[in-house]
Order: structure tokens, then C-alpha cells, then sequence
């Protein structure tokens, strides 16, 4: 359009010089005195910088080269006035949304003070150090602080459902003149145990089949044995006779408890897939409580806060799971408590205590593992089980700290 305009003025501006041409070569034609020369000049001036200005604006225009950081402003600025985008305060507002509601805790250090101050910038952030989260926030400002720029890396701080790790990047940036570094929190303790359950699902699922490969024919050929040397008892020396019976019972009873043992680990890879539904939890429990009365004895109570509370899982692989922390807690307490209520965020939180003398700081980073435990004819089942169930319907399992004595276990969904 502006260009266009240019062009019917050009063409004007052409017709209006050519006019004074006439009429300065008709003046002077009649007599060229000074004055009438000066009268055309001035007559042409007009015209010919009217037509200098069409030509400037029908020249092509060189791009402007503009500074980083400005172009960015200064293109959404030409657009908002000319109508074409958002104005530059909707792009701040839209912008500010999306950090508000990342799934990623952002938080902010500021060392102008020279403290290593930490603030939180989005709502993941203060969800974060919300009660029911980070039982120290100022240790977790301190960990924070202390991360060196332009590196990830996985640390742990303390939560109400135990110890919780984290990956955490640090970037170093400058607003206007200040100095500041900008911290990305993401927790991933349950991304991390899910791949942990997969790798010994998977390790005990090969070791357990190899094992049994090898322990069945030597339990069939032990038996092979017996029956040979019953047939020919008469003809083999007492003494022979006495020692050989002994040497293949005890591979015979050894053969058939290392099948039960590799059996009861084999349950670990075996276990169906949930199939969940909605269950009533005051429900459960009472089930659990006519099951398990007689080996407590009135020293087991249940609670569900409110009375209606349900969730979606599989009741079998749950009550499975309660039974199998319910299970190690009266070998070492006498008195258990499981609890149900809603936590923050409205998640099911089942809580498991007794009054026992816990689980050592120590073993406590162990405690789930396979293979691992702390009694003397202990196989590692039952808790390595009991995380099994509950990631197998969509929940986690942590071991927390009691506020007095005993163990505490939380189950979260």
C-alpha cells in the first residue's frame, strides 16, 4: 500500500515538473531577464523535491541489524502496535503461568548477600517444602546453595515418607546487573525405585531358573540313589552301607530345601498383574483384623479417617502387602497400629507402626532389598514383596522415621 501511494505521487510530482518546465521556458522565451529566471527556478524547486522524497520511498530499504535480546522485544512491540500478536504483557503473563505451574521445582539463589539466599519461584517449589514434604527446608536451602553451576547431579533430603532423592541443576544467569543462579528440583525416588524393581525382578527371575535347572536333577538322582542302595543293602559292608545312606539323605533333604528356597523367590517374578477396583478400606481392614486377631490378641487396632474412604487397587495384592509388614512387625513389637486418611494433595496415605525397637539407621537404605535381612533365618522376601505389591498399583513405600519408638512404614497411593 505505501508503496503504491509512492507511485501516484511520483507520477504528480512528474506531471507538476513538467508543468513549470512549460511555463519557465514560455517566460523566458518572451524575455530572459534575471528576475523571470529566478521566478522558474523557484517554480521547479517544488516539483523536484517533491518527486526526490517519492524516490526515497521507492527505494529499497537495508534491514536494520538490532542487538541480541532487543530484536526479540522490539519485533513483539511492532506487532502488538500494529495489531498482528499479543502485546508484550500477555507474553510475560502467559510466560509466568507456565513456570508457575512446571512439574519441575524451580528456586532461585541469590549470592548478592553473600548468605546463598534461596527462594522458591513456582508452585512445585513450595509444594515442596509444604508440611508433609521436606521435614528440614533450611537443610534443603543449604544443599541447594552448596550445588556448583552447569552440573546435574542426584541428592537426597529427608521427607515425612523418608529419604527422597532428587536430580538437581544449577544454571548461572545476570538480570539487570545482578548475578543470580536459577535451581531445576526434580524428584525422581519413584522413577528410580520402578527401574531398581524391574532390575531384580528381572535378576531374580534368571537366577531362579538356573537355579532350579541345576537343584532338580540332582534331587531326582539323589532319590535314584537311595532307592539303588535300599536294593542292594545285602551285598555292601554295614559300615559302607550306614555312610552311604547318610551321604544321599542329606543330599536328598538339602536338594529339596534349596527348591523350596529358590521357590519362595521365584514369587517375586510370578506375581499376576493387578487388577484393580474400587475397594471400601474400612472394608479391608476389617477383614485384616478377623484374620489376624488371633496372633495379636486385641493389640492390633485399624483406623480409616473418614469411614467412606475407598481406593482404586487390587484387595488381594493390598491386604498381601499389610499382612507382609504386619507379619515382620510381631517378631519384634507388641503392639501395631495401621491408619488410613487422606494427605495433602488428596492422596491415600496407610500408615503401619508398632512400638518395636525399629530398623538401624544404617539398614534403612537396604531394607527392600532382595536377598537382604536382618534375622538369622531370614530369606529378604517379605519387604522386597510388600514394595513389589504396592508399585504394582501405582502406589510407593517408604520406610519414615517414628516420632518416639518403633518402625513406621507409609504407603502412599
Amino acid at each position: 500500500m505505501a508503496s503504491e501511494r509512492a507511485l501516484k505521487l511520483g507520477v504528480a510530482a512528474g506531471v507538476a515538473g513538467l508543468i513549470a518546465l512549460f511555463v519557465a521556458a514560455d517566460l523566458l522565451s518572451v524575455a530572459p531577464e534575471p528576475r523571470r529566471i529566478v521566478l522558474c527556478g523557484l517554480l521547479a524547486l517544488a516539483p523536484a523535491s517533491l518527486l526526490w522524497q517519492c524516490l526515497r520511498r521507492l527505494a529499497p530499504r537495508t534491514p536494520r541489524m538490532e542487538t541480541a535480546g532487543t530484536s526479540l522485544v522490539s519485533a513483539r512491540a511492532d506487532a502488538s502496535s500494529s495489531g498482528d500478536g499479543p502485546a508484550p504483557e500477555d507474553d510475560l503473563l502467559s510466560l509466568e503461568a507456565r513456570l508457575e505451574h512446571a512439574p519441575i521445582a524451580l528456586f532461585r539463589i541469590d549470592h548478592a548477600a553473600g548468605d546463598g539466599t534461596v527462594t522458591p519461584l513456582n508452585a512445585s517449589a513450595r509444594r515442596l517444602l509444604a508440611p508433609g514434604r521436606a521435614i528440614a527446608p533450611q537443610a534443603l536451602y543449604q544443599l541447594l546453595a552448596a550445588q556448583p553451576s552447569g552440573q546435574r547431579r542426584v541428592v537426597s533430603f529427608d521427607t515425612e515418607r523418608g529419604a527422597e532423592r532428587a536430580l538437581v541443576a544449577i544454571s548461572a544467569l545476570t538480570l539487570q546487573g545482578t548475578a543470580y543462579r536459577l535451581a531445576a528440583l526434580m524428584p525422581v525416588e519413584s522413577e528410580l525405585e520402578a527401574e531398581a524393581l524391574n532390575a531384580w525382578r528381572e535378576l531374580v527371575q534368571v537366577l531362579t531358573h538356573e537355579i532350579m535347572n541345576s537343584l532338580t536333577p540332582v534331587a531326582s538322582l539323589s532319590r535314584t540313589a537311595c532307592s539303588l542302595l535300599d536294593e542292594a543293602k545285602d551285598d555292601l559292608p554295614n559300615d559302607i552301607r550306614a555312610d552311604l545312606d547318610t551321604a544321599l539323605d542329606a543330599i536328598a533333604r538339602r536338594a529339596a530345601s534349596l527348591v523350596d528356597f529358590v521357590g519362595s523367590y521365584r514369587s517375586l517374578s510370578t506375581v499376576p498383574q493387578a487388577q484393580p477396583q474400587r475397594v471400601l478400606l474400612e472394608e479391608l481392614f476389617e477383614r485384616l483384623q478377623a484374620l489376624l486377631e488371633p496372633q495379636w490378641q486385641g493389640r492390633l487396632t485399624f483406623s480409616v479417617a473418614p469411614a467412606s474412604l475407598e481406593v482404586m487397587v487390587d484387595p488381594g495384592q493390598l491386604e498381601q502387602a499389610l499382612i507382609n509388614l504386619l507379619k515382620n512387625a510381631s517378631e519384634a513389637a507388641t503392639q501395631a497400629q495401621v491408619s488410613a486418611r487422606l494427605s495433602r494433595g488428596g492422596r491415600l496415605r496407610i500408615e503401619v507402626s508398632d512400638n518395636g525397637p525399629g530398623v538401624p539407621e544404617a539398614l534403612i537404605a537396604h531394607i527392600f532389598t532382595p536377598f537382604f535381612s536382618t534375622k538369622k533365618q531370614g530369606r529378604g522376601i517379605g519387604l522386597a514383596m510388600v514394595r513389589h505389591l504396592v508399585h504394582a498399583n501405582g502406589g510407593t513405600v517408604r520406610y519414615a522415621r517414628a516420632v518416639g519408638a518403633g518402625a513406621r512404614f507409609i504407603l502412599t497411593f
